[in-house]
């Protein structure tokens, strides 16, 4: 693996364990804070928290996996756990959502004490928090192309609206008295929809990306371009990128001069997968498959 594409791992897994850290700190926070204030809104929020850091355990963990070289069960390396990791991510956000709103729902009629003004200064400091979790998260994210990084960062976003949620519930609950004690589980439960919504997003995400989804069409455009400049390719006939973690497959058809030697056509192919290693420092792999050039059909 290139030093640079390493240097990019430990970014993202530098990251996820800031993640682990800051939802394991706010969620403790959050609890004492809920059971304290008697606020359903708080405590499931800080619920999500503790999912938010099982996730960002996942994240670290299968960014750390994927960096172990090819084997000869995994000829291809393992960089597919990284996307396995957002997927399993996915599933616990939808977990945690449902949980939440479990909790929210019975909070809407056995309504407890008004929570203390104090209470709202807790989920004011955590919706700020988490936003700027979720900002550093995805500027790491899409710098390193982590796809388990960026829905960890969708998942501090998520969470970032819950705590506003949960302090608008607090406030309302807190200025209307108890004719409004009602609100404080209402924004629970809008807590839970927002986290469900995020979860199910993320998961049919990871999942495509299982599936050898086609890379960003500009990256595609990228290489094909490339590939076109190396001498001896006439045009490109088929291209496919497929991402693997924070690396990339590229599967190529050329078109050459139909009347080159085997050997030429070799060189020419060999020519190809270096310029595009060489050109793509994130490309882990190239197959060049060479298909002799054929004329256009008359207009």
């Amino acid at each position: 693996m290139p030093e640079s594409v390493r240097h990019l791992y430990r970014q993202a897994w530098r990251a996820a364990v800031w993640g682990i850290v800051a939802n394991a700190l706010l969620g403790a926070l959050k609890l004492a804070a809920g059971l304290l204030g008697n606020s359903i809104a708080l405590i499931s929020d800080a619920v999500n928290s503790w999912g938010d850091a099982a996730a960002s355990v996942v994240a670290a963990s299968t960014l750390w996996y994927s960096q172990k070289p090819a084997d000869r069960a995994h000829p291809y390396g393992h960089m597919r756990a990284e996307a396995i990791g957002a997927l399993t991510v996915s599933v616990l956000i939808i977990v945690a959502a449902f949980s939440v709103g479990w909790q929210s729902f019975g909070a809407l009629t056995n309504h407890g004490p008004i929570p203390p003004l104090w209470i709202l200064g807790v989920a004011a400091a955590n919706t700020i928090a988490k936003e700027a979790l979720f900002r550093y998260s995805y500027r790491v994210g899409c710098r390193t192309g982590s796809f388990t990084l960026i829905a960890n960062a969708w998942d501090h976003r998520a969470d970032a609206l819950c705590s506003l949620g949960a302090l608008l519930g607090l406030t309302a609950a807190y200025l209307g008295g108890p004719a409004w004690a009602w609100a404080d589980g209402a924004a629970g439960i809008c807590i839970a929809a927002i986290v469900m919504a995020s979860g199910v997003r993320l998961y049919l995400e990871s999942a495509s990306n299982l599936m050898d989804r086609q890379a960003d069409v500009g990256l595609v455009e990228q290489v094909r371009n490339a590939a076109q400049r190396v001498p001896g390719v006439e045009q490109v006939e088929k291209l496919w990128v497929r991402s693997a973690g924070l690396e990339y497959f590229v599967d190529i058809h050329v078109q050459v001069d139909p009347a080159a030697s085997v050997e030429q056509g070799h060189t020419i192919g060999h020519q190809v997968k270096h310029a595009l290693e060489s050109e793509f420092a994130r490309v882990r792999e190239v197959l060049v498959h060479l298909e002799p050039c054929r004329p256009l059909p008359p207009v």
